[in-house]
């Protein structure tokens, strides 16, 4: 039998897939077929402008929980200790910007990026929810609800929902919103799952797809929060060779031939058929989703030999790192290749709530043996890759994450931490469409506070839209035809980041 992992599917109305189709099925984001043409006109009328559509293609690698600014992109060597640490600087290609010790061999890669010193915004939670949607505000509950009705649609839905009614409202044969290594927040068993990258009001069909880990970790590591405690294998540290990735939303039985798919494809589309006679007036087609996502990676290789990892030469995945985040950001590499228009990949927590880059705890020793080594891997891997391939001039790459760390280092029984600070923190972008080797903002000497060009994180937004081809000041609709804007009023395109 073919199966969908996961319950079952819901718009935020708490209709499900079928009731729609007992009541005459359900259109692509409220709107018809002429609906969908009209609004990709609106959203293409801005297409002349600068550097507008540049990006083909977008990898988004989003390490949740904060990295400290002061021990990344914008150290400050002369700040009193309590605020430096112990972390040196060193010097990168890129003149002016010198970055910490740890990151040696993205040092070496700082030359093809525009670094934004200037990321400010009042909100300090673990908010993916607002830093990679178009919500205007949040707060804590709406950070530990996903299906909180107050939530927009994530970064990758809406550049779906745009790529859709750029194809007449028809889903594409390729997975176009892919996000690795593992569904959000689900390798943690001390708290509920978080909010942030699913399709809010754009339905359950709207959310990323997601990919299920298949590998295990080769560093033993213990970590103990207050009431919880995980002893493991941590494969963010070092995973097996074998590690590879497999797509969470289907699965199948030995028993499904591709012959027996295609004979039940060909009864569903009867079906099909059928309910667009009766709903022929609304001009309302096509499968859902994640049925046609189902026969697309049955009867086509494509997804399936992009992720599987383990074809790749040993010399790139070593070039990446044997770390769980060096091969999502190969995995992803490999799924832009296979004709994949977005692809996520997350550092999540895991086996604990305030891991990854959430150093409330243990801050140095953190960074140190955890964290900045398989950054420095990855991201300085999948820059050299995509630049030998001749594809980083047509893909958009962004490291981000939802705030920065204190510039004081606090004080606790677990040792000193940082906590949550988004008055002033970093961004990287790099490729499509992106000027090489430049310093957007500044902040004070602790790295507090902006001093020079404030950007909004709907600002980091509406310049990906751009450089995507989407005209960031468009709107999008809900399955009811309700309105709302992709981003707040006052986002901008950065100019300064554009080529």
């Amino acid at each position: 039998m073919l199966r969908v992992l996961g319950s079952a599917k819901q718009l935020c109305d708490g209709l499900t897939r079928r009731d729609l189709l007992q009541v005459g099925g359900s259109t692509f984001g409220g709107l018809g077929l002429a609906g969908l043409l009209q609004n990709d006109a609106a959203a293409n009328e801005r297409g002349s402008e600068y550097g507008f559509g540049k990006a083909k293609n977008c990898i988004v690698l989003f390490l949740y929980g904060s990295p400290s600014q002061l021990e990344t992109f914008d150290m400050k060597p002369n700040a009193p200790l309590e605020v430096r640490g112990t972390i040196q600087p060193i010097a990168s290609s890129l003149p002016g910007l010198d970055v910490c010790e740890h990151l040696p061999t993205l040092a070496r890669y700082m030359d093809r990026t525009t670094v934004i010193r200037s990321v400010s915004h009042p909100y300090p939670l673990h908010g993916v929810a607002y830093a990679m949607t178009g919500v205007a505000s949040i707060d804590v509950g709406m950070e530990l609800n996903p299906r909180d009705e107050r939530h927009h649609p994530y970064f990758g839905s809406c550049v779906e929902y745009y790529d859709r009614i750029a194809r007449g409202g028809k889903y594409s044969e390729t997975l176009q919103n892919v996000a690795l290594p593992f569904p959000f927040s689900s390798k943690r068993t001390d708290q509920p799952f978080r909010a942030g990258p699913y399709g809010a009001f754009l339905g359950t069909d709207a959310n990323p797809n997601w990919t299920e880990f298949n590998g295990r970790g080769t560093k033993f590591i213990r970590k103990a929060r207050t009431g919880f405690e995980f002893n493991g294998l941590e494969p963010y540290m070092g995973c097996t060779r074998d590690s590879h990735f497999r797509l969470a939303a289907t699965d199948t039985l030995p028993d499904l031939t591709l012959d027996r798919t295609n004979r039940r494809r060909t009864l569903a589309e009867q079906f099909e058929a059928g309910r667009r006679n009766l709903d022929a007036s609304r001009g309302e087609t096509s499968f859902g989703k994640y049925q046609e996502m189902a026969f697309n990676v049955l009867s086509s290789p494509k997804v399936r030999d992009a992720l599987d990892i383990r074809s790749e030469k040993d010399s790139i995945r070593d070039r990446y790192g044997m770390t769980l985040f060096g091969q999502s950001c190969l995995a992803a590499r490999r799924m832009i290749e296979a004709g994949t228009r977005l692809v996520s990949v997350f550092w999540d927590e895991y086996g604990l709530a305030g891991d990854a880059w959430d150093t409330h705890f243990d801050h140095f020793p953190r960074m140190v043996d955890q964290l900045l080594p398989g950054l420095d891997k990855a991201l300085a891997g999948l820059i050299q890759d995509l630049e030998e391939r001749g594809m980083l001039d047509d893909t958009l790459v962004v490291l981000m994450s939802e705030h920065g760390r204190t510039p004081k280092i606090q004080t606790n029984v677990s040792g000193g931490g940082r906590d949550h600070w988004s008055r002033a923190y970093s961004t990287l972008f790099f490729g499509g469409g992106v000027k090489k080797g430049q310093i957007i903002g500044a902040t004070d000497s602790i790295a507090s506070d902006v001093t020079e060009r404030p950007v909004s994180p709907k600002s980091l937004l509406a310049t990906m839209y751009h450089l995507l081809g989407i005209n960031p000041h468009s709107v999008i609709h809900d399955p009811r035809g309700n309105e709302y804007p992709l981003l707040p009023e006052n986002s901008e395109v950065i100019q300064e980041v554009i080529a």
